[in-house]
């Protein structure tokens, strides 16, 4: 996985690097036939291309930290119930779903804890959630059904609708790489939450499709997931 995301660093490397050097060739040999004007609006665009490739480097190596992160154990200290992180971020969450036409609802409530602090399991389920809002087709509706057994707590996330793929035909602008990217960023997220999880001793496992799946099952067995009374 980190050799994808190392891999992927390469193309906003490459295209920084030919944005500056644009930049800097306008300003050490300036066209004649392009008035000061032009040549400002050239290098104003050559900047904003680097600033926005810099930001998918920074998220890059962001996300890389985050994966080293996610396999460090969790401290007993940091004993997170499940269910008030998990409403919380479905309220965050919803809103961007009804922007994308999908439904996001939660149903149900348990009393599970997680070995791990809340931020780092507040991230996990956030990339969870919002890869499978990702995922699918517009006017869906996504479901987390959480429920409680013999064995231990159950998070199911199943979706209505198809799954959205991402494009793969020829596109201008380099839309092929900007898709191959953003999948590579949505598998790493998803590494992520998984390592998250399992390293708190829950287990994770995707529907059919892996990244493009529609929904997912986690279950917490009853020696992790034990009342939040």
């Amino acid at each position: 996985m980190l050799g994808e995301l190392l891999h992927s660093l390469s193309q906003p490397l490459t295209s920084l690097r030919c944005s500056l050097e644009l930049s800097l060739g306008h300003s050490l040999e300036p066209s004649r036939e392009l008035s000061i004007e032009e040549v400002a609006e050239q290098q104003q665009e050559s900047v904003a291309a680097a600033l926005q490739q810099t930001e998918r480097v920074i998220d890059m190596i962001q996300l890389m930290r985050e994966y080293l992160d996610a396999e460090q154990p969790g401290l007993s200290a940091h004993l997170t119930a499940l269910a008030p992180v998990m409403r919380s971020v479905v309220e965050e969450l919803a809103s961007i779903a009804a922007v994308c036409g999908i439904q996001l609802r939660l149903v149900g409530t348990c009393t599970a804890t997680l070995p791990v602090p809340e931020a780092r399991l507040r991230l996990a389920l956030q990339y969870l959630i919002a890869a499978m809002i990702e995922a699918q087709s517009e006017g869906g509706k996504v479901m987390l059904l959480p429920g409680e057994g013999p064995a231990g707590t159950v998070l199911r996330m199943e979706g209505e609708r198809s799954v959205r793929e991402l494009p793969t035909r020829p596109n201008p602008a380099g839309a092929i790489s900007a898709s191959a990217s953003a999948l590579t960023l949505r598998r790493v997220r998803l590494a992520i939450a998984s390592r998250v999880l399992e390293t708190a001793g829950a287990s994770l496992l995707f529907g059919e499709g892996g990244v493009n799946s529609a929904g997912f099952v986690l279950r917490i067995p009853r020696r992790v997931g034990v009342s939040a009374r």
